[in-house]
């Protein structure tokens, strides 16, 4: 029951990170947009990036919660998926968020 604790933080944590981005306002917690020069910046849709990085910390929460379901019902595999997951919808936002020029303004 200890381990609860620590998922319980995580999510919390990713749950406030997704308001923050839904809101708008947490675009300068994205590392590679808030280390470009503002000329930079200014040619991507602030709004699309920080609702795309809101979905993710949503779906990093999910992760989180199956790794502390597991806790409560031990030996049905909810963190082996929570692990599988969390890793791999991390590189899917990676390729999704940096090929195709998605936030670029139009």
């Amino acid at each position: 029951m200890t381990d609860l604790l620590p998922a319980g933080i995580g999510i919390a944590v990713f749950l406030l990170l997704a308001l923050l981005f839904f809101s708008g306002r947490g675009a300068w917690l994205i590392a590679g947009y808030n280390t470009q020069p503002k000329k930079e910046r200014e040619r991507y849709d602030r709004q699309a990036l920080c609702r795309f990085t809101g979905w993710l910390m949503l779906y990093l929460a999910a992760c989180t919660a199956l790794l502390g379901a597991d806790e409560l019902w031990p030996g049905r595999g909810l963190a082996l998926a929570g692990r599988i997951w969390m890793p791999a919808g991390i590189v899917c936002a990676m390729i999704y968020a940096n090929t195709g020029g998605r936030f670029l303004k139009k």
